[in-house]
């Protein structure tokens, strides 16, 4: 891989580190709107700019570093208490993240004239509020030695930065320059450079940096201000910051001393290896193609492990036992870590919505504050990458038809500051996310009137209040009487319904009058590997979810006749009706005199499927079927089990459902 490679990978890489934290940058601007006197919230956006104006810069984003720069100028001012944060200042912000996000995304060395108009006047606007001079570039660069600290400045600090680059900087596309440069933003910089470390010609690796730098720093500066400049790079570099309370010593008795280390260190066991150092880095990026990659192959060394077990079985062999139980122990701890490894906390997910929600609001003219709970809980990456647009639905539905008006809210003796909860929390294999808001609740009369008006429901049906809800999900269902910007086609609830059954997870709506409705979506924690029970009927093979098995009983004839041909058991006196599978699927032949009920747990309650017998446990790779069974909603897949058969993964609550 040449250069040129690595700065891609590596500007790629600041594109995704920037959209985290443009999505924290929101979020801190969204919580300092209610609470413009937090310090610590000023600081973090602060931080937040100057973290991508300075990689920005670094990696070759010259129109977003430039353009961040009036920005954190801007709540530089705020930090020191000459500007005060209000709602103008907070929407010049949250449009101008915008434009920085066009800017990520923008293909570099095509003109984007619209774009460069939208950004200047935002900056006008900003400079006007700010009071911010029209030419606010970042300073010329003072000469070594000189200060640049205005004559205003009476907190004065002076530091010294030893910065020794690792034998992989360059290669990361980092250059040691633009730091430098960046760190004379901060205040007067004396520089200097040492070349003891330098081998002779014929052992010069040519992609590494053996020059290193003394730098003593002067003004009003503070350690965490120098900490940002070296953010990106200070895993791949020695960085020793100190301050000096006494006279600054001789810079060059202190470049000797670093030059003796330098030379202690390189003529130690022949030279110094940078890899004897103990790693900092606490995480690795990895694009998500090779993690997919490599879920899929152990998706299919589960599968050959199967195979293993099920050959080990059938021979009388001790030596084949032990090593097919040794391959079994090291594929399940190895199936476990990469499910792990794909596992990610849903807190950009819900964050990303308070910005939603400020919109939304400011365009319906309602107040509405976004809490949250549970952000730290985990799903798959799978499941979160396509958790977005039904959530996207439910808030604005919530926004548009849950939330009153504060005149109504008022009237009624509510707060007028509305509140739409987001929360997440496991609940056994599956998560379950709500998003339940305090407004008018669910009209259960106007949703039936207006299915028996589509011919959804005959006008003599009798529902239960839940299936009078499960209404709002049919296609082309709404309650509202025109159309808006926001909701009203009837297309939203049904998207949500229909993303939902694909995540392989179900739906829950509660309602009451006048106190708010809650929507509890059920999902997998994983779509990729899951634990089964495998079941047989006629000589066909079936999987059940482990999930939401909860025990299995004996169907005998005499259980049958008792219950006078109704599909019903009697079991703890308590009665479930059961489905038989072989009637289900039209299997032909005779069934067992004693068959099996699997009992399962669904959203309507407990239910039984009826099966020939049960093989046992496994695990089971998940495989999607093709588009031509994409209406058959009662299999959620397909896998393939140690004998090279292929049998089908039930889904118990669709299954259910049609039955």
């Amino acid at each position: 891989m040449n250069t040129q490679d690595n700065i891609e990978i590596f500007k790629q890489s600041f594109r995704e580190e920037a959209q985290e934290i443009l999505v924290d940058l929101e979020s801190a601007l969204l919580e300092l709107n209610e609470n413009p006197g937090n310090g610590e919230l000023v600081s973090r956006v602060f931080r937040g700019l100057h973290t991508i104006k300075g990689s920005g810069a670094m990696f070759g984003f010259d129109d977003l570093a430039a353009f961040t720069h009036n920005l954190e100028t801007a709540f530089d001012a705020v930090r020191t208490g000459k500007l005060a944060i209000d709602s103008e200042l907070i929407d010049l912000t949250l449009a101008a993240l915008d434009q920085i996000k066009n800017l990520l995304e923008a293909e570099e060395g095509v003109a984007d004239t619209v774009g460069a108009a939208c950004r200047e006047q935002l900056l006008a606007k900003v400079r006007q509020l700010a009071g911010i001079a029209v030419h606010t570039t970042p300073e010329a660069k003072p000469k070594d030695g000189e200060r640049s600290v205005s004559a205003k400045e009476t907190r004065v600090s002076e530091w010294r930065v030893q910065f020794v680059p690792g034998p992989e900087f360059l290669l990361n596309g980092s250059n040691p320059f633009l730091l430098i440069q960046e760190l004379r933003q901060l205040g007067g910089v004396s520089v200097q450079a040492s070349m003891a470390v330098v081998p002779p010609l014929a052992e010069l690796d040519p992609n590494r940096c053996y020059i290193t730098w003394e730098m003593v720093l002067s003004g009003p500066i503070g350690e965490d201000a120098i900490r940002d400049v070296f953010i990106f790079v200070e895993d791949s570099c020695e960085l020793k910051i100190e301050s000096l309370v006494d006279v600054v010593p001789a810079a060059a008795a202190a470049m000797d001393r670093a030059a003796e280390t330098q030379e202690e260190r390189h003529s130690s066991t022949g030279s110094r290896r940078w890899d004897d150092k103990p790693c900092r880095a606490t995480s690795l990026r990895v694009p998500a193609a090779k993690l997919d990659q490599f879920v899929d192959l152990v998706g299919e060394l589960v599968t050959v492990q199967a195979r293993l077990s099920e050959l080990a079985a059938r021979r009388d062999d001790a030596d084949v036992t032990e090593v097919s139980e040794e391959i079994e122990r090291l594929t399940s701890a190895l199936r476990e870590n990469s499910m792990n490894i794909r596992m990610m906390p849903i807190r950009a997910t819900f964050e990303k919505f308070r910005r939603l929600v400020h919109d939304l609001a400011r365009d319906l003219g309602k107040a509405v504050e976004l809490t949250i709970d549970g952000a730290e809980t985990e799903l798959d990456k799978t499941v979160i990458e396509q958790l977005g647009d039904p959530l996207l639905h439910l808030i604005r539905n919530s926004m548009d038809h849950g939330i009153e008006a504060p005149a109504l809210r008022s009237a009624r003796g509510k707060r007028v500051l509305a509140t739409i909860h987001l929360s997440a929390r496991h609940a056994g294999a599956s998560v379950l996310i709500e998003v339940r808001d305090d407004g008018g609740g669910i009209d259960a009369e106007a949703v039936r009137a207006r299915a028996i008006e589509k011919g959804l429901i005959a006008a003599e049906a009798h529902l239960t209040r839940n299936e009078v809800f499960a209404l709002i999900f049919e296609p082309g269902f709404s309650t509202a009487t025109q159309v808006t910007d926001v909701s009203g086609r009837g297309v939203g609830m049904d998207v949500v319904r229909k993303k939902v059954e694909q995540l392989r997870g179900s739906i829950e709506v509660s309602s009451a009058p006048g106190e708010g409705t809650s929507v509890t979506l059920r999902l997998p924690l994983t779509l990729a590997i899951i634990d089964g029970l495998l079941v047989r009927v006629g000589h066909s093979d079936f999987v059940l979810p482990l999930a939401n098995t909860l025990e299995c009983i004996e169907l005998s004839r005499f259980d049958i006749e008792r219950a006078n041909g109704k599909h019903v058991v009697l079991v703890r006196e308590e009665i479930i009706p059961y489905i038989r599978l072989r009637e289900y699927f039209n299997v032909s032949g005779r069934p067992p005199e004693l068959e099996q009920i699997m009992v399962v747990e669904t959203e309507g309650g407990r239910c039984g499927f009826v099966v020939d017998e049960v093989l046992g446990d496994c695990q089971t790779v998940i495989k999607s079927l093709s588009r031509f069974y994409r209406n058959v909603q009662v299999i959620s897949g397909a896998t393939i089990l140690g004998n090279g058969s292929v049998a089908l993964i039930l889904d118990p609550e669709r299954l259910a459902q049609e039955a």
